[in-house]
Parts: C-alpha cells; structure tokens; sequence
C-alpha cells in the first residue's frame, strides 16, 4: 500500500504545469491512502477508550472523519488554499493526538503516539508537496 502512496505522489510532483485547469486525484487519493495508516492504527485504540473519556475520543474521531472531507474537497476544486485547508486539519488531529498521550491522561501510550505522530508527519509531508506543486501550478510559486 505504502508503495501505491509513494508511486503516485511521484507521478504528481511529475505531471506537467498543461493541467492546471484539472482536479488532482491522484493526489488527493495517494494522501488519503496515506492517512488510512494513521487511521487504522489509531481508530481501534479510539474505540476502546474508556467511557470517560468519551467527549474527546468523540472529538478525535469526528476530526479523523472531517479530515477525509477535508482532503476529498481539496482534490476536487483544484485550490491551494483548500490543501492548506486540509493541512490545518492535520495540525488539529497532531494536537488531539499530543493532548491523548499527555502524562496527565496517557490514553495512548509514548510508543504509540510516536507511531501515529510519524503517519501523520509522512501525511503531511505528501500534502506540503501536493500545497507547493498546486501552487507552481497557479503561479504563485
């Protein structure tokens, strides 16, 4: 699967500056299978969490669902500051995920936060050179 992701993330920083007026798909879905990592690693420990802890389990999962949207809404309007959009989102999920593994509530251990910390950072990573080739592509780059 991680071969999938990275083969096409290549075929998007090598695709020529004609399809500007073309959603990216490819890029789009490359992120996103990338981002499957992360949530099937962490959605199961989500899962079981403990009931009082629901507010922010519930809090995390919807942002691991709004973020599909996120990335989904980016691919298909062909608009950086929709990919920043999704970016933004990223930071939010990297910031629930900072607070669940906080000594104060250690809802996930130190391991697997580091775990889910490196999916999200090679999900960013991919989004960072989706942002900057959308942006070469309109010019602003």
């Amino acid at each position: 699967m991680y071969e999938a992701a990275k083969a096409a993330s290549q075929e998007m920083m090598e695709q020529p500056a004609q399809t500007a007026a073309k959603p990216e798909p490819r890029a789009a879905m490359a992120v996103v299978m990338r981002f499957d990592g992360f949530v099937n690693y962490l959605y199961p420990m989500l899962t079981n969490t403990n009931r009082q802890h629901r507010v922010l389990r519930d809090t995390a999962i919807a942002a691991i669902f709004e973020q599909y949207r996120l990335f989904h809404a980016a691919g298909k309007s062909n608009q950086v500051s929709r990919v920043y959009e999704a970016d933004a989102g990223l930071a939010y999920l990297k910031e629930l995920l900072r607070f669940m593994a906080a000594p104060e509530r250690k809802l996930v251990s130190r391991r697997q936060y580091e775990v889910a910390s490196v999916h999200l950072a090679e999900t960013g990573a991919m989004l960072g050179a989706w942002a900057k080739s959308a942006q070469k592509r309109q010019g602003g780059g």
